[in-house]
């Protein structure tokens, strides 16, 4: 189900029993797989692989959000597997993001106001979360 009011480009693949909400803006070339959920104000670039089961943009896990207005920003090429969460921000204005050509592998949680740079793997056994306002980048 996509809502009428959300932003996808026309080369963009959905996958059946999908759900978009209203907020959501989706780049060229991204395709989402089946029973995906992307709600909330998200922003999603070109060229990304969303695999079945994601749930992308939903309120933070953070007893301390009140409702307010937060972002998840999604860069281009990234592969983002089966099952992985993506919570947005906390704060009002503030925002989580995942930056380009990253590997979030399944069932990874991206918790709230946290920041994966560019070129990441995130793993599930037992490094596979970003908890609330984490960073994880790719050091070289």
């Amino acid at each position: 189900m996509i809502h009428p009011r959300a932003e996808l480009h026309p080369t963009v693949q959905v996958g059946a029993y999908a759900v978009i909400g209203e907020r959501v803006k989706v780049g060229p070339g991204t395709v989402i797989g089946h029973h995906a959920v992307i709600d909330g104000w998200t922003e999603i670039g070109a060229r990304n692989q969303i695999f079945p089961g994601a749930a992308i943009g939903l309120e933070p896990q953070d007893l301390k959000y009140d409702g307010a207005v937060s972002l998840v920003q999604i860069g281009d090429d990234n592969l983002i597997r089966e099952y992985v969460t993506i919570n947005r921000a906390t704060g009002a204005g503030e925002a989580t993001i995942i930056g380009n050509n990253n590997l979030l592998m399944a069932y990874v949680h991206v918790g709230h106001n946290c920041l994966i740079e560019d070129r990441v793997t995130q793993a599930t056994s037992g490094t596979g979360f970003c908890y609330g306002h984490g960073l994880v980048c790719l050091l070289e």
